[in-house]
């Protein structure tokens, strides 16, 4: 699966009706459209609108325990963070935010479901 697969499992996960009854804040768990394929004149624009390169994948601006929210990066198997992924999960945590790498949907499941019983 892609990057992109998975992190649709995960919303599709979060979608099912079962899991909304048990977890109804999920409602609020959302994408950040910070992908940059397009053209460059769109991309220009996008930066100056404040796009910003590595910020993670997902949100859940849910308070739980000593954090003020979660983020998610996604990732495949196999794949790897980026120095500028690396610096937003640095910064957001310094922020009160748990922040997480997940490799598969599954393991983004997993972390939503601990975050979510803090």
């Amino acid at each position: 699966m892609t990057e992109d697969q998975h992190q649709m499992a995960v919303i599709k996960w979060s979608q099912q009706a079962s899991i909304r009854k048990k977890y109804p804040v999920l409602k609020l768990l959302y994408h950040i459209p910070n992908e940059r394929k397009c053209a460059p004149g769109q991309g220009m624009k996008l930066k100056r609108m404040g796009v910003r390169s590595g910020v993670p994948d997902l949100e859940l601006p849910v308070a739980r325990g000593e954090y003020h929210g979660l983020y998610i990066e996604m990732k495949t198997e196999n794949g790897r963070t980026s120095d500028q992924q690396k610096w937003w999960v640095n910064e957001l945590t310094l922020q009160g935010y748990l922040c997480s790498v997940c490799y598969g949907w599954e393991d983004a499941v997993q972390e939503i479901e601990r975050y979510l019983q803090l």
